[in-house]
């Protein structure tokens, strides 16, 4: 169910909720012209977007991993299971990657 909920708030877009505006992660249409510098903020708001939104996560670590196609942006996420009694749970880790098209894969 975490990962459902990482598609979700990472394919959702600041202000596409009325009822929550900044549920989601920036759009990245708007970084595409300060690249290289765009991925330290898109690490950023990643992090910030889901130790915010996913609190069943805590520790979260966000790191760019390089790829050979020059249009994939690839993350992985590294973060710690909260478990309900505030206790920490095991480690567990997602990639993602960034297509063109502007979709987030979450695995």
């Amino acid at each position: 169910s975490i990962v459902e909920h990482l598609k979700t708030l990472l394919n959702t877009r600041q202000s596409e909720s009325p009822a929550v505006p900044d549920f989601g992660v920036v759009d990245f249409t708007d970084l595409v012209h300060n690249f290289p510098e765009a991925i330290q903020m898109l690490q950023r708001c990643i992090r910030t977007t889901i130790l915010q939104y996913e609190p069943r996560l805590k520790n979260v670590v966000v790191q760019h991993v390089r790829d050979e196609e020059a249009l994939v942006l690839k993350f992985q996420i590294t973060a710690q299971l909260q478990n309900k009694g505030g206790r920490s749970g095991g480690a567990v880790r997602f990639e993602t990657q960034l297509r063109a098209g502007g979709r987030i894969s979450v695995r």
